[in-house]
This record gives structure tokens, C-alpha cells and sequence, in this order.
């Protein structure tokens, strides 16, 4: 699991304990979602959409926005209940290892520790969330089961869209981010360009990109060395797919400043457009489809158990 969900597990676990204290978002069959805890989640939301809650003006944007990261937590919260309700049981070395996971990510058992007593909790408490996630998660799994498409469906798609099915020119890349606000002023985002600029004089003197990535990136591709994988163009934004685009394989770029904030860009390996074999082309599409069926099943398994429960949404008031 990436080190951006692992943060994200220990932010939501911490605001559980408040969830009876206080004003409350939600209710789901009874048990609280507090405004705390909502509040902690909408950040964690935003900044996965590369967006900044000052940065939201239109007001109707904010609440609509602030709704969708209910729904998550009222959809986590309900998947917890179906797990209690099946008997879900998680054995205690798989939740031992998915909490040793989060240590580790989090920086080590002293930093981990840290945390957990800074926000009045203890390390029992968080392996017993985690127990609880881990059954969500199976829960959910074993609602949205799904056989996959047929052989004809795949076949017809494909002829419908063979001839959309060339290889796109892509390139492999890393990169380190340092965020910067959108409003920020001059001297703020001078900072940052610095900051990344010593990574790149580092970089430059023979240290590894990717290790320089994990300790300095502040995006959440850090844990895995920077690594964006393949991407065609119009995927990224366009000050970093220009400068990627024009990067020679093996060669780093200099600072890029796009809307989150400055970047340095290392490129691996770039491809150029080419044909795609029908072997190729086949597995592409079950694929594809296989993604569209299990995105419709989990959205119906959803809205099935948000019928069968009984939810109350305060914040919406």
C-alpha cells in the first residue's frame, strides 16, 4: 500500500475516538461521523484532487466538494457495519502487518508513537481501526466480485475501436514536488524553487533521483522514489507534459512551476507512437471493460447498502 493511503488510514483513525464529542456530520444506524473528523478528512480529499481549500471561492463548489468527502465516510462507516453484521473476522498477523506497514511509512516505531500520543490515543486502539478496515475492505471486495466481460463484448469493442487503438507517444518519468499555495507571495514561492534546488545540485553530484524523491518529494508518488510510471500527453499538466516531452531519456529537467507547485522532472524512457498487435489490442479492452463492470458494480453494492441503512446527514442541513 502507498505511503499517501497509509497517512491517510492513521489521519482518519485519529478524529474516530471524537466521534461521540462535539457537533456531528452524520449519523449512520445510529453511530456518529463528528464534524472533526469530517474536517480532517475534506483536507486529506482536496489535496488528492491537487486542490487547496483556500483556493475554493465558489461557495456552492466548497459544499458540493464537502458533501462527496461525506459520502466517503458515510460509505467507509457502512462497509465497517456489513462487516460486523457477516462476521468478518481478520487474522492478527495480517493486521500486525499492515500496522507495522503504517510505522514504517509514517518514519519508524518513535515517530509513529509520536503521533498517536500527540493526538491522546494510544497504538492498541489504531491496531483495532486497522482490523476494522481490513474487514471493510474484504467486505467490499467480496460484494463487487465480478466474472469479468464476455469474449463476444470484448471482440466487438474492439473492432468498433481498432483503429483508436495505437500505442499514444508516452514517457517514463519521476519527479520531486515541492507544493507551493496558489496564493502564495514571492518570497514563498522563491523558498520552494530553492529547496528544489538544492535537490537538484544533489542530484546533480551523483545522488539517486529516487532517493532524493522519497525523503523530499511532497507528493504523495514519494513513497515509491517519485515514480509517475508511463503517461501520454494531455495526462499531466501542461508546464510539466512540456517540459517531460522535451526531456532527453535519462536526463533531469530544470525546476518547473505548474499550479501545485515547482517539479523536477527525470525521464527514463520515451516512446513513440506505434501500432498495436490485436493479442495486445484484446487484452487491452477486457481490461477495460473489466474496469467499467467493476466500477458500476462497487457504485451499485454502495448505493444498495446506503438503502438498507438508515443515514442521517446533519452537515448537509
Amino acid at each position: 500500500m502507498k505511503l499517501k493511503t497509509l497517512l491517510i488510514l492513521l489521519t482518519l483513525w485519529l478524529p474516530v475516538a471524537f466521534g461521540s464529542n462535539g457537533p456531528v456530520a452524520a449519523r449512520v444506524n445510529g453511530e456518529e461521523i463528528s464534524e472533526f473528523r469530517l474536517e480532517r478528512y475534506f483536507a486529506e480529499y482536496l489535496e488528492d484532487q491537487g486542490r487547496a481549500l483556500g483556493s475554493i471561492r465558489n461557495p456552492t463548489a466548497y459544499k458540493q466538494l464537502r458533501q462527496k468527502a461525506l459520502d466517503a465516510l458515510i460509505d467507509r462507516e457502512l462497509l465497517w457495519q456489513e462487516a460486523v453484521r457477516r462476521g468478518v473476522v481478520i487474522n492478527d498477523a495480517a493486521v500486525q502487518s499492515q500496522v507495522e506497514q503504517t510505522r514504517q511509512a509514517i518514519g519508524g516505531a518513535e515517530t509513529f508513537a509520536r503521533r498517536l500520543e500527540d493526538a491522546g490515543f494510544d497504538e492498541a486502539g489504531f491496531v483495532e481501526y486497522t482490523r476494522r478496515e481490513l474487514a471493510a475492505r474484504q467486505v467490499f471486495a467480496e460484494l463487487t466480485t465480478v466474472d469479468g466481460p464476455d469474449e463476444k463484448q470484448v471482440r466487438a469493442f474492439y473492432e468498433e475501436h481498432r483503429a483508436e487503438m495505437r500505442r499514444p507517444e508516452a514517457v517514463q518519468a519521476r519527479h520531486i514536488l515541492i507544493k507551493v499555495p496558489q496564493d502564495a507571495d514571492a518570497a514563498t514561492v522563491e523558498a520552494a524553487r530553492l529547496r528544489l534546488v538544492d535537490m537538484q545540485v544533489k542530484i546533480s553530484q551523483g545522488a539517486d533521483f529516487a532517493s532524493v524523491a522519497r525523503t523530499g518529494s511532497e507528493d504523495a508518488s514519494a513513497s515509491e522514489g517519485g515514480d509517475l510510471g508511463y503517461f501520454p500527453r494531455g495526462r499531466m499538466l501542461p508546464d510539466f507534459e512540456t517540459a517531460a516531452f522535451a526531456l532527453a531519456p535519462g536526463t533531469v529537467s530544470e525546476p518547473v512551476r505548474t499550479p501545485l507547485g515547482w517539479h523536477l522532472i527525470s525521464v527514463q524512457n520515451h516512446l513513440e507512437t506505434a501500432d498495436v498487435s490485436e493479442q495486445q489490442g484484446l487484452e487491452r479492452v477486457r481490461a477495460y471493460l473489466a474496469r467499467q463492470q467493476q466500477a458500476e458494480v462497487r457504485l451499485q453494492v454502495l448505493a444498495q447498502l446506503r438503502s438498507r441503512n438508515r443515514i442521517e446527514r446533519i452537515d448537509d442541513d
